[in-house]
């Protein structure tokens, strides 16, 4: 009988010239590609990753993410996976690894990689009489950008601070006097002429809050894709569209883009506020000035409310590090009352996010319903 092999002293199988080339390739982002912070969508944390040329978006998982940081043309498998086991416990095995270097190569976003065909430009109009959107300028970035330069003196500290100082005190103090302002908002619905006065200053204010938005992502490294009119009959406004939005470093950046158009309205309220304080009472101007701060108040605080697709809705996305909030709520919600168990997928701070979001939705729907019923009433009736 002949004696098996000693398997200790086999030699091993050698590797195949496709596996040593994998583990000897050091491989590169191409320049430009963008990298977003973790995100929680649904029961996973998602990163974002955005081509240079083209724009798309795509989502990857915390370890995909963890090495495609790490791709900066200097580290090869071998280098990698003691980092990666340290992190997450696991060793990084060859299959994985291809995988990933295939479907960055396939997306174009290693170095490189040749550029992606052109897209082609988007209409210039969309939709009909009723509704749609029109692009008003040919080169939105490089116009922000030029705003941008001229008015970056006016977004100084020195200047920013008093002005934030002096809308947190007014506001508040328009809200002691709600009575008097309802009162002078039901005197200026009764004028035609004044009231149409007041209308054009909103709807200019409501221009320079979507600019406020593009000047905003300008001073922190965003790119603005477009600005345009969208009109739902017969309401016609701006819109500015930042299109790297989720990639600017720093949940305060992310913040300020989405509140200062909101900021802005009110910082336009204060010479109005100010001549409203200052006029005695009997003065017949003082009704009118009323009214324009209420209904510009309303204007503008109302975007700060945390619904879709409200300024206030984006806020509380970035400061809960979330994407598709209310959506994602929604999953949520059918989940729960379907009883599956999809949703014990879903991690604790998930849990708590969607229920308090669904909790809160419904209080401020109710709560936005009923005061606007309670102002009309009072228009009406006074």
């Amino acid at each position: 009988m002949t004696p098996a092999p000693d398997r200790a002293t086999t030699p091993p199988a050698p590797a195949s010239p496709r596996a040593h080339t994998a583990r000897a390739y050091r491989p590169a982002l191409r320049p430009g590609v963008l990298l977003g912070p973790p995100l929680l969508r649904g029961p996973r944390t998602v990163h974002l990753i955005r081509h240079p040329v083209s724009g798309a978006t795509f989502e990857v998982g915390p370890k995909e993410h963890f090495l495609i940081s790490r791709l900066d043309g200097t580290r090869t498998l071998d280098d990698l996976a003691p980092l990666y086991a340290e992190h997450f416990g696991r060793r990084l095995a060859e299959d994985p690894w291809m995988r990933l270097l295939g479907l960055l190569g396939t997306r174009g976003l290693l170095e490189g990689a040749p550029d992606p065909p052109p897209a082609a430009p988007p209409p210039a109009r969309t939709g009909g009489f009723w509704h749609g959107s029109r692009r008003m300028v040919a080169d939105a970035d490089r116009t922000t950008a030029r705003l941008h330069r001229v008015l970056r003196p006016l977004l100084h500290p020195a200047l920013q601070l008093p002005l934030l100082a002096a809308v947190l005190i007014t506001v508040p103090t328009l809200a002691w006097h709600a009575g008097e302002l309802v009162d002078g908002t039901g005197q200026l619905i009764r004028e035609p002429a004044v009231l149409a006065a007041v209308a054009l200053f909103l709807w200019f204010s409501i221009t320079l809050h979507e600019l406020a938005h593009g000047i905003a992502a300008q001073h922190y490294g965003g790119q603005v894709t477009e600005i345009g009119l969208r009109w739902r009959f017969p309401a016609v406004m701006l819109h500015c569209t930042v299109g790297n939005y989720l990639f600017i470093p720093g949940v305060r950046a992310k913040l300020v883009i989405a509140g200062a158009g909101a900021y802005l309205n009110m910082v336009l309220l204060l010479p109005f506020a100010l001549w409203w304080f200052l006029l005695p009472g009997t003065d017949t101007a003082r009704p009118y000035l009323a009214g324009l701060l209420f209904l510009g108040s309303v204007q503008g605080l109302s975007n700060l409310v945390p619904l879709p697709p409200l300024d206030g809705y984006r806020m509380l996305g970035h400061a809960l590090g979330t994407v598709r909030l209310a959506p994602e709520t929604r999953t949520y919600l059918a989940l729960r009352r379907s009883g599956g168990e999809a949703r014990a997928a879903y991690p604790r701070r998930a849990r708590h996010i969607y229920r308090a979001y669904a909790a809160g939705f419904a209080l401020l729907v109710l709560l936005a319903a009923g005061g606007t019923c309670t102002v009309a009433y009072l228009l009406l009736t006074r």
